[in-house]
C-alpha cells in the first residue's frame, strides 16, 4: 500500500513538473507528441502497403508462370487487378504492340524483331515505369526519416535550453543544493525522452520499409529483365 502511494505521488509529482514547465518545453513535448502520433500512422500506412505489394507480387509471379507465350501472359495480366507489376507489364507490352502492330493479337503472324534502336527504346519505357512505381512506393518515408532525425534533435534542444533556465535560477537564487537544481534539470530532460520515444520508433521502420523497398525495386528490375528476355526467346528482338 505504501508503495502504491509512492508510485502516486511521484506520478502525480512528474505530471505537475510538465505542466509548471516551460512555454518551451511545452511546445517541444507538444511538437514530440505530433511526431510521434505521426510517426506511427506513417508506420501503419507502409506496413499495409507493403504487404500488399508482396501479396500482389505472388499473384503476379503465379499468373506469369502459367502462362507460355506473351500472348498468354498479356491476355492473364490484364484481367488481374491493377497493380505496380501489371503496370509495368502493360506499359511494356503495350509499347511493344504499337511497335509492331497486331504482334500479341491470337493467331498473329510472325514479324521481324525489335532494331537496337527500338529496344533501347523499350528500355527507357521499362526504366521509366520503374522509377515511377518505386517513387510511390516511397512515398511517406521520407517523413519518417524527418522524425526520426529531427525528434531527438528537438528534444535535446529542449534540454539545453532547460537546463540553462535551471542553472540561470540558481544563480538568481543563490543557492546551488541539489532540490534547487534537480526541478529544472529533471523538467529539461523530459524534452529529450520525449524526443526519442518519437524518433526510435520511425528511425526502425524507415530501415525496415528501406529494404522492403529495394527489394520491391529489384524485384521491379529483374520482371523488366524477364520481360526483355522473353522477347528474346520468341524471337522478337
Amino acid at each position: 500500500m505504501i508503495a502504491l502511494l509512492q508510485e502516486a505521488t511521484t506520478s502525480a509529482g512528474r505530471f505537475d513538473l510538465l505542466l509548471g514547465g516551460t512555454l518551451f518545453t511545452k511546445l517541444v513535448l507538444a511538437v514530440s507528441v505530433i511526431a510521434s502520433v505521426g510517426g506511427w500512422v506513417l508506420i501503419i500506412w507502409k506496413w499495409a502497403q507493403f504487404r500488399r505489394l508482396r501479396r500482389d507480387g505472388f499473384r503476379f509471379v503465379a499468373a506469369i508462370e502459367r502462362s507460355q507465350r506473351l500472348e498468354d501472359a498479356y491476355k492473364t495480366v490484364m484481367r488481374l487487378p491493377e497493380t505496380p507489376y501489371s503496370r509495368l507489364f502493360a506499359q511494356g507490352a503495350n509499347f511493344f504492340s504499337e511497335l509492331r502492330p497486331g504482334a500479341l493479337r491470337e493467331g498473329a503472324p510472325p514479324q521481324a524483331g525489335l532494331s537496337e534502336a527500338q529496344l533501347n527504346a523499350l528500355w527507357l519505357v521499362l526504366e521509366k515505369t520503374q522509377d515511377e512505381e518505386r517513387d510511390a512506393a516511397a512515398g511517406g518515408l521520407v517523413w519518417l526519416s524527418v522524425i526520426a532525425v529531427t525528434a531527438p534533435l528537438l528534444g535535446l534542444l529542449g534540454t539545453v535550453l532547460g537546463v540553462m533556465d535551471a542553472f540561470l535560477g540558481v544563480a538568481v537564487a543563490g543557492s546551488a543544493n541539489i532540490s534547487s537544481v534537480a526541478p529544472g534539470i529533471a523538467e529539461a530532460l523530459v524534452t529529450t525522452a520525449a524526443g526519442l520515444i518519437a524518433a526510435i520508433p520511425a528511425a526502425i521502420a524507415y530501415n525496415y520499409f528501406a529494404i522492403r523497398l529495394e527489394r520491391f525495386t529489384g524485384e521491379q528490375e529483374g520482371f523488366a529483365s524477364e520481360f526483355i528476355g522473353t522477347l528474346a526467346r520468341e524471337g522478337r528482338v
